[in-house]
């Protein structure tokens, strides 16, 4: 799996607010091992690891082993793809408020 040929798509891995709060956990450290990653959930680790395998293939999380333990670290790039997506109706929605402003000005006069 590389970065330019994930195996699954980014908003679909950010679908979950367990992934969303996995991606937030990961932004704030450098790196976190499996086990620190799952005392901030109600589930068990199996069930973290699933959702850290489906980040893993969209290409947002990073993994190494060290010794016995396995620390996870975000890669945020992806993250690009809906950052694009979302500016479009950003300018989408400011356009549109800014001709209702202009209506209601108009209105008003």
């Amino acid at each position: 799996m590389s970065e330019n040929n994930p195996l699954r798509d980014v908003f679909d891995a950010i679908a979950d607010p367990t992934r969303r709060r996995l991606i937030q956990l990961l932004a704030e450290a450098e790196e976190m091992p499996l086990h620190e990653l799952t005392t901030q959930f109600q589930m068990g680790r199996t069930a973290v690891s699933k959702h850290l395998t489906i980040l893993k293939e969209a290409g947002l999380v990073l993994d190494r082993k060290v010794g016995r333990e396995t620390r996870f670290r975000l890669n945020a790039s992806p993250l690009r793809e809906v950052q694009d997506w979302l500016s479009f109706y950003s300018k989408f929605w400011s356009m549109n408020m800014l001709r209702l402003n202009q209506l209601l000005e108009e209105e008003e006069e």
